[in-house]
């Protein structure tokens, strides 16, 4: 894997985490702070490197993370990059969510990566399975009773994460929109 600039991972984790939108080189490029002719230089770059697909619709062409192993793994690459660059604040609450050992993913999101230590609660997204539900449930409540702040779950299998997705759900939505904790090939599937 050859070196990424800062842009290029912002472009592939934006794109990634944002499975309802369809992304061209115009709407990339505001979102990411460059210009569009930018955000098509490396948007092609990364579709002949095989991380993204493109689909034209009229005159504009659309991109989304490709469907290869390596497409997969360069995500995987950047969202456990994300985790581990992440303020010391974020760090302690990855580590207190990896404790969970039954749940298959996890993602960090809400007000404690935006406020910090201001936050009134910790917000996690779980993937796992329902033989398992039980167990997790007693993994956060243990958590919970050890730490300072409460660690507010959602709960989703798979398949439900895949249908919110598709419905659109805001709560879902918003929540891929963390960090990932553990279990980023879990994610890339169900956002696949």
């Amino acid at each position: 894997m050859r070196d990424m600039t800062k842009t290029e991972m912002l472009i592939v984790l934006k794109i990634a985490k944002t499975p309802e939108r369809a992304f061209n080189s115009n709407n990339i490029s505001k979102e990411v702070g460059i210009t569009s002719m930018g955000a098509l230089k490396i948007m092609k770059k990364l579709e002949k490197e095989g991380v993204f697909a493109s689909k034209t619709a009229g005159k504009a062409t659309f991109y989304s993370i490709g469907d290869s192993e390596y497409a997969r793994d360069y995500v995987k690459f950047l969202l456990k990059n994300e985790a581990a660059h992440s303020p010391p604040y974020t760090k302690r609450w990855i580590n207190e969510i990896r404790k969970l050992k039954s749940a298959d993913a996890a993602v960090l999101f809400g007000s404690v990566l935006r406020k910090g230590k201001d936050a009134n609660d910790v917000d996690v997204l779980v993937i796992t399975d329902q033989g398992k539900l039980e167990k997790l449930k007693e993994e956060v409540a243990e958590l919970n009773n050890i730490n300072e702040k409460h660690i507010h779950v959602i709960y989703q299998s798979l398949d439900d994460l895949r249908n919110n997705i598709a419905k659109q759900d805001k709560v879902v939505l918003n929540a891929l929109k963390g960090i990932a904790v553990f279990g980023e090939e879990k994610l890339i599937e169900a956002i696949s």
